[in-house]
């Protein structure tokens, strides 16, 4: 499973999530449109396999960013 995140101006307090894929080529296109047109915004697509880490936090890689 993908999600995809926008962030303002690196501020991890403005992340938002955009929307959750099973395909990655899917994620990418949401992750690329969620941005055009806004140079403040980048993008974050991570990637989890539904694990848990001990303190039951979702385990998660991030797999793509915008610059």
């Amino acid at each position: 499973m993908y999600s995809v995140y926008t962030e303002k101006n690196r501020a991890s307090l403005t992340k938002t999530l955009v929307g959750e894929f099973k395909d990655y080529d899917d994620a990418m296109d949401c992750a690329e449109q969620a941005i055009e047109g806004k140079p403040e915004l980048r993008y974050i697509v991570e990637e989890t396999d539904g694990h848990f880490n001990s303190y039951g936090d979702l385990i998660t890689t991030v797999v793509a960013e915008s610059d």
